[in-house]
């Protein structure tokens, strides 16, 4: 199949934003879309901004506000799609099975149990263990989901997901999402193995393989790895999907004029880089192997590349688009392109780097917002539009705002 620009792919996808659909059913004025990065154990960054928004909404609607209310699509990779899921799983009196204000606190009790330090010493210590392997066995984020989500499905899910993962059998990207699920029984996978299949790390955790049987009795298999090989970045995923639901009829942007371009509203959220650290150099690339390449100190420097490289890239991409139309103000990215030392791992769970992250997510909120220069692709200040949270502020009254549309239309 012949690749395509994705920079002209999603000028296209949000230029279809932009054309009234008959006979679709009546939505809103506007497309919502939440996008949450994969960053294992740095997950603990983007459930500080999230809570800080849930509390938001709160001040306006009331306590019982939910991230899940306000969004067409959340977007989630590996840890990402571990939150995304715990945001939209419907729990108790159909509501979230967790608050976004809780996302942390499941970090700091379980994080230590998925990322158990005694096993990452001894696969840092032992190079027969680079061997025989990855660092975590998986069995206790296996059981913990499975206890959690039960026989919860991604069609059931209280808003529609998208939560990528990469099929090793097919090489293929496998996008699991709630429409598809609820019109696709081979497509309907059960909300623990898209956690499993999502988050499972190269070299961190083992492949996740798992079936789906339809009413005929025909047979899918999934022998997945984590989305991060494929869309670390899921926002350009998540504009996709609400592009597909709008050219198929199946979503309507009321009172369309050729003229409006701002109609989209996307918040995507990193779990931080390290580009400040420079971590890597030429000079001792020079002389990595193979293995130093997949290993090194502790780090990952081809998982690092590839997820970092993958979520400047949408970045760039999203961004330039939304420029281009003069919306620029309608997509937010928040991320922390600072990180240095144990707070930079996917896997470093002890208390200390876990409160260091709770530290940074509270600083990043009191950060200017950041966009893309486009001449160089780097994050740059916005002078005018005040913090990430004077920005959070700010979606949180437009969600809003376009909810009460809603239940009054």
């Amino acid at each position: 199949m012949e690749k395509k620009d994705p920079v002209l792919s999603v000028s296209f996808i949000i230029f279809l934003l932009l054309i009234p659909i008959c006979n679709a059913q009546t939505k809103g004025r506007l497309a919502t879309v939440l996008s949450i990065d994969g960053g294992g154990i740095r997950g603990i960054v983007p459930g500080v901004v999230l809570a800080h928004l849930e509390s938001k909404l709160q001040e306006i609607d009331g306590l019982s506000a939910r991230i899940a209310d306000y969004f067409d699509v959340i977007a989630g990779t590996s840890s990402g799609g571990l939150i995304t899921t715990m945001l939209t799983a419907p729990g108790a009196d159909n509501q979230p099975v967790y608050a976004a204000k809780d996302i942390t606190s499941f970090y700091m009790e379980h994080g230590p149990r998925i990322f158990p330090q005694s096993r990452r010493n001894k696969f840092v210590d032992s190079s027969v263990k680079l061997f025989k392997g990855p660092k975590y066995d998986g069995k206790y984020l296996k059981a913990l989901v499975r206890r959690l989500l039960g026989n919860l499905t991604v069609s059931q899910t209280l808003t529609n997901v998208v939560i990528p993962a990469y099929d090793i059998r097919r090489l293929q990207t496998v996008i699991f999402n709630t429409k598809d699920g609820q019109t696709n029984a081979t497509k309907n996978a059960l909300l623990s193995d898209v956690c499993l299949g999502t988050s499972a790390a190269p070299t961190f955790l083992p492949p996740h393989y798992f079936e789906i049987k339809d009413a005929e009795g025909n047979i899918r298999t999934f022998d997945l790895v984590d989305g991060g090989v494929a869309a670390n970045n899921p926002t350009l995923a998540a504009i996709m999907q609400i592009s597909k639901e709008i050219l198929l009829g199946k979503f309507k942007l009321m009172d369309m004029q050729p003229q409006d371009k701002d109609r989209l509203l996307v918040l995507s959220l990193g779990t931080g880089l390290s580009k400040q650290e420079e971590k890597y150099n030429a000079a001792d690339a020079t002389k990595w192997g193979m293995l130093r390449w997949v290993y090194n100190n502790g780090a990952s420097p081809l998982i690092d590349i590839y997820g970092d490289a993958s979520s400047d890239m949408v970045d760039i991409h999203v961004s330039t688009t939304f420029q281009s139309l003069g919306n620029e103000q309608n997509y937010l990215r928040i991320q922390e392109d600072n990180l240095a030392g144990d707070a930079s791992s996917l896997d470093i769970s002890t208390n200390n780097n876990m409160k260091t992250l709770v530290e940074i997510g509270n600083k990043l909120l009191k950060k200017p917002v950041m966009r893309v220069n486009l001449d160089t692709g780097r994050p740059e200040q916005v002078q005018g539009e005040g913090t990430n949270g004077d920005a959070l502020s700010r979606f949180a009254r437009l969600l809003s705002n376009e909810r009460k549309f809603r239940q009054g239309s």
